[in-house]
């Protein structure tokens, strides 16, 4: 959006958000105790202050407004509401209670209105969580944090109650592939690994074969698997063994396995363990496939926290999308079909990538948009714009929130903040927002 803003001095961009706050992902979705990730917000702020720049927030699109309206306001729209769905695992048991999504145990805690109601269950000792990416570390690295450690953060007062209630003292993160395929990044495993108060369990069994096929493997992911390399098969020096000795929690990695079923606990009431098929791998690199051997393993725990992929959900009717691929169709961003509609980011691309991944997409798109405009594939003529939706809303009783709100409810988190030290206490309840600013 700035990248757009620069390139073409007289464009006008309107941001359409859900939520009554901004920021999206960044607020919503980046670890409290990564703070540094959040500096975004900033670089956000400036291009919302521009006169040229205006955010609409509590504006459902596809409920408050249609895409064909937007589309006939403006000159051009841009898709980029990711990949706001988790992907199920389809197996049995998925539904017992003490089984939930990491996506909603993440907007639990980072204060995600609709996640509010989750009351995870942190009565167990042992935590299990299906998938080895960047979030089930996130949600890992929650469940074993000292809670003193994530009290000068921006979790919400509810989460970090319910945290120092915990009595998870094991989380075994599980995996269907083996050490080489792990979807984690480097920086994120270094911190997992010295992780006060807690001790990694990584089997040696899992990485006999590894040191000789280091050589074929890209750098990146080679210095992620010398580092798990290191950790499970070196041993510690005095200092790290003293350390991990005295350590009350722990986490593991489980690789070759595949959950077939969340085994019920006796009376039915949640979860008692996850049944596994042990696999195999099959192919070469990053193609590699998992395949079951025909043994199975029942690995006891109390809570289940599946966290194997997202997917996007299809925004409005008049918008051409794949349920296979779960992206809306597109060629370098421009919509198939549909003149003047783009999309961005995980809708376009597929749940793939970190932030930065996507920070780039969104500049091929708005790269793709500015091209197709100077060669005159968009409308000429004025269109309305925000006003013209503004009227939509105001007649279907949508109150949206401006900028300029927002940031009163900034400086009201920032207070509430403050008494208990906190960057901020965050607002988890739409309506009290919308109380706050007198809607």
């Amino acid at each position: 959006m700035e990248n757009k803003d620069r390139e073409h001095p007289q464009a006008h961009v309107d941001i359409y958000e859900k939520q009554p706050v901004p920021f999206g992902l960044v607020r919503f979705g980046v670890a409290p105790d990564h703070p540094e990730v959040k500096n975004v917000i900033n670089t956000f702020t400036q291009t919302a202050h521009s006169g040229r720049c205006a955010f609409w927030g509590n504006v459902e699109v596809g409920r408050d407004v249609t895409v064909p309206e937007l589309r006939e306001a403006y000159h051009a729209v841009v898709l980029s509401y990711g990949a706001e769905d988790h992907r199920a695992l389809e197996i049995p048991g998925e539904e017992l209670p003490g089984v939930c999504s990491a996506r909603a145990f993440v907007g639990w805690y980072n204060g995600l209105p609709e996640n509010q109601e989750l009351k995870p269950d942190l009565s167990c000792d042992t935590a299990v969580i299906l998938g080895q990416g960047n979030v089930a570390l996130d949600v890992a690295r929650i469940l074993l944090t000292p809670p003193e450690h994530l009290e000068k953060t921006d979790i919400t007062k509810a989460a970090l109650g319910v945290l120092r209630q915990s009595r998870v003292k094991t989380v075994w993160l599980v995996g269907r592939r083996g050490p080489l395929q792990v979807a984690f990044t480097i920086k994120e495993l270094r911190e997992m690994i010295q992780l006060p108060g807690t001790r990694p369990i990584l089997d040696p069994v899992d990485f006999l074969d590894l040191q000789d096929r280091l050589k074929e493997v890209p750098r990146p992911r080679k210095r992620l698997t010398e580092l798990l390399l290191r950790t499970a098969v070196e041993k510690p020096g005095p200092e790290e063994a003293a350390r991990r000795a005295s350590a009350s929690r722990a986490w593991g990695l489980r690789f070759f396995r595949s959950p077939q079923q969340v085994l019920p606990s006796p009376d039915g009431r949640g979860a008692a363990g996850v049944r596994l098929a042990v696999t195999r791998l099959e192919g070469v690199g990053e193609t590699t496939r998992a395949v079951p051997t025909g043994a199975m393993e029942d690995l006891p725990c109390g809570l289940v926290l599946s966290s194997v992929g997202y997917k996007s959900r299809p925004i409005d009717p008049s918008v051409p999308f794949d349920s296979k691929l779960g992206v809306i169709p597109n060629v370098e961003g421009r919509v198939t079909d549909v003149p003047g509609l783009y999309c961005s980011g995980w809708v376009k691309r597929g749940p793939t990538g970190v932030i930065a991944t996507t920070m780039t997409d969104s500049f091929l798109t708005g790269q793709t948009l500015l091209q197709d405009l100077k060669a005159g594939l968009l409308p000429s003529g004025p269109r309305p714009g925000s006003s013209a939706i503004q009227a939509l809303l105001s007649s279907r009783g949508v109150q949206p929130v401006s900028f300029s709100d927002w940031e009163k409810l900034d400086a009201e988190e920032v207070a509430r903040g403050q008494g208990t030290g906190k960057p901020r206490e965050k607002l988890v309840d739409p309506q009290e927002m919308l109380r706050l600013l007198g809607h």
